[in-house]
């Protein structure tokens, strides 16, 4: 973001066109993706594929849920946090119900690998979107960005899995029968929006702006829903509060950082590439993101690392695996969230950040100090 000249002695004035071509693409995609993910649930899209992963299981609950392990780290890695959030929640809470096992471990797989296996691909998560033009401004191309975070990327996950056995290693265990195949609601529509989804990942695969794909996503699916089933379009509710939630936060935190809050952050994050000095980036990062969402506490810290690439990667870290202790660390959070609601399970706002801590201070720790390896 570039600042406009401004009057001597007054506080610089951001270029306002700089900001909303940064942020209204992420929050284009947030809205259209949500609209795609209720529509393929209404459809019985989720119920199918729940229906598939326990068949795959072969009755083996820890399988079932090692499934989703690897479908959530994919997911998230190729398609971004987001998409695992929206479109993977719902199969794992369904698939859990229909073999019998708790609901929540499967959910809680989802929304923290959703955050913390975002870190290898500039499309796993926005804040890494938004770190590519950083990286590009240090003569630094997306393979270098690769070669930056893999380890990191891969410890992180890791660390997550590790965490979650702990926790969770009673309630994944133990036999089931194969489910009885769940009846979708329209099953052409159904059909037609799992063809649909496939393309949208396709073109997230193939590095296309993720808004774009998620609009267009969104424009069939609601055409081909009004053609066939119009009754369905009653389910589906854009996250609007969400949206504006979210642009005041990037227009607070755009204000705080013209009437000095960089140079607080500078002060207060520091400089230098040791173990200690990345600790305390990635801490800062992760702090901040579980208070104002990882966007907007990206773009706020983001000036104080912006010469070093190896601090650069301890931010994203903090960013990326750290916003998973309140409730509105991440649009991820927020999503699956929804998506929780909607299926009527119910996990503590106690248990969500007591357990979150415990996940973040461990991933944090563990892939800031690999990135120094």
């Amino acid at each position: 973001m570039t600042l406009a000249p401004a009057v001597p002695g007054a506080a610089p004035v951001l270029d306002l066109g700089a900001l909303v071509a940064r942020v209204v693409p992420v929050l284009v995609f947030l809205v259209a993706l949500t609209v795609v993910a209720e529509i393929c649930d209404a459809a019985g899209l989720f119920d199918e594929a729940a229906h598939w992963a326990a068949r795959l299981a072969r009755g083996r609950v820890v399988v079932l849920w090692l499934l989703v392990v690897v479908l959530s780290t994919a997911s998230t890695i190729l398609l971004s946090l987001d998409t695992t959030a929206v479109l993977l929640t719902p199969v794992a809470i369904v698939v859990a119900r229909q073999v019998g096992a708790s609901a929540v471990p499967f959910a809680m797989t989802t929304l923290w690998l959703a955050n913390t296996a975002s870190l290898l691909l500039p499309v796993s998560n926005l804040t890494n979107l938004l770190a590519r033009h950083t990286f590009s401004a240090l003569g630094l191309e997306i393979r270098d960005y690769i070669s930056q975070i893999w380890r990191p990327a891969l410890v992180a996950v890791v660390m997550t899995v590790v965490v979650l056995w702990i926790l969770h290693r009673k309630s994944v265990v133990g036999r089931f029968s194969s489910p009885p195949r769940a009846e979708p609601h329209d099953r052409p529509l159904m059909l037609m929006s799992a063809a649909v989804v496939l393309l949208m990942v396709g073109a997230f695969v193939l590095g296309i702006q993720p808004a774009y794909p998620a609009v267009g996503a969104a424009v069939v699916l609601l055409g081909l829903t009004w053609r066939r089933a119009p009754q369905l379009l009653g389910a589906v509710r854009p996250p609007w509060l969400t949206v504006i939630a979210l642009c005041v936060l990037f227009l607070a935190v755009d204000a705080a950082l013209r009437h000095g809050l960089e140079e607080l952050l500078r002060t207060a994050v520091g400089t230098g590439a040791a173990p200690a000095d990345l600790l305390r980036v990635s801490g800062i990062g992760a702090a901040s993101a579980n208070v104002i969402d990882n966007l907007p506490a990206y773009l706020a810290l983001e000036p104080t690392v912006s010469d070093s690439p190896v601090r650069l990667a301890a931010l994203l870290i903090g960013v990326n695996a750290g916003p998973i202790v309140t409730p509105w660390g991440s649009v991820a959070t927020i999503l699956w969230l929804r998506q929780c609601r909607r299926a009527r399970l119910q996990v503590s706002v106690p248990r969500l950040a007591l357990q979150g801590l415990l996940c973040a201070i461990v991933v944090v720790a563990a892939a800031t100090v690999s990135a120094t390896i």
